[in-house]
């Protein structure tokens, strides 16, 4: 995977098959249409393309209304790499390329710009200023300058089509098994782990603060999960929230993982959810609070019996202090 940003010289990859859109998670209807890119790139034998605008064409045009993303542009990248993509192209977004009439993008990008010799796009596909051209008039631009076209139906689950919106519905509820349904893999985060008020450690269950998070969190909440560290993925509790109990309101991301002993300040951790335990809620005492919480690790261990299809790695060896990161609760929490 080649990924170009801004205005860099794409000039060797025209004559390629080329998809337009945020692909933001690239959820299981991105994935489609990227396999249909790959494939007919493949059979052509010329390079498989991806076009995004960076930042989302909402920020210019009704910035009150931006959703918050559901990954970064480096995770797109990667996903898409994955799926064969050979080329992620990162556009500007312009209020001048947001004005193009359809045939004037059309022109522009797609025949100016990449000489592309197909596209690939979904059925609901749309572009052009105020998004006024659509598949139909797609279809007739090819048709007119002999550029192929394959339109992908939209992927559906449960009856509902699968989308970005739907999936950050889902997360705002804490439905992060859902979401992993849509994305075809698990939600995650990246965030740095920082110092913070050492309050899990008073409880005996130190955390891993995440801080500079750039994508979407799921709702407040206890959610099992996993994180890689030093080559291993183990189990985690994640607490998303403040901490009513101590009167602590501030929202935090809060990662504990079990089996792990190590100091983990400054590293970026990648954590995934596997499914919601309970909400936050308030407790009467520190005492009810560290009791939860040792209820909350057993649950974590019953996750990951109970789901085998987790890949996590077990618990090696006894606990042991990891300072603010987490202990390693080596042995089960009775």
């Amino acid at each position: 995977m080649k990924l170009i940003h801004g205005t860099t010289d794409t000039s060797g990859f025209r004559g390629g098959f080329v998809s337009i859109g945020n692909f933001d998670g690239v959820h299981l209807g991105h994935k489609e249409i990227a396999r249909k890119l790959v494939a007919r790139a493949r059979k052509a034998g010329t390079a498989s393309i991806v076009m995004t605008f960076d930042p989302h064409p909402i920020q210019l045009l009704r910035p009150d209304e931006v959703p918050q993303q559901l990954s970064t542009i480096e995770d797109r990248a990667g996903w898409l790499g994955e799926l064969g993509v050979d080329v992620l192209v990162v556009a500007p977004t312009t209020l001048e390329i947001l004005s193009l009439e359809p045939h004037e993008f059309f022109s522009q990008v797609v025949c100016e710009r990449f000489g592309a010799s197909g596209l690939v796009e979904g059925e609901d596909f749309c572009f052009g200023r105020e998004r006024s051209g659509n598949i139909e008039s797609l279809t007739r631009l090819c048709g007119d300058s002999g550029i192929g076209l394959d339109v992908v139906s939209v992927r559906t689950v449960g009856g509902e089509s699968v989308s970005s919106s739907r999936i950050r519905g889902l997360l705002q509820d804490g439905d992060v098994s859902g979401v992993g349904v849509l994305l075809g893999r698990n939600f995650s985060i990246r965030g740095c782990v920082e110092v913070g008020q050492r309050r899990g450690k008073q409880l005996d269950v130190p955390t891993a603060n995440l801080g500079d998070i750039a994508t979407v969190v799921p709702a407040d909440g206890v959610y099992v999960g996993g994180v890689e560290v030093e080559g291993r993925r183990l189990p985690a509790a994640i607490n998303i929230g403040g901490n009513p109990t101590f009167g602590e309101p501030a929202r935090k991301v809060e990662v504990h993982l079990l089996a792990f002993e190590g100091d983990l300040y400054g590293q970026e951790l990648v954590v995934e959810f596997y499914g919601r335990l309970r909400a936050t809620r308030r407790f009467e005492s520190a005492e009810d609070l560290r009791r939860q919480l040792a209820d909350d690790l057993e649950s974590v261990w019953q996750y990951i019996e109970d789901h085998p299809s987790v890949a996590v790695s077990g618990p090696e060896s006894g606990g042991g202090p990891q300072g603010e990161t987490g202990r390693s609760g080596g042995d089960r929490v009775s």
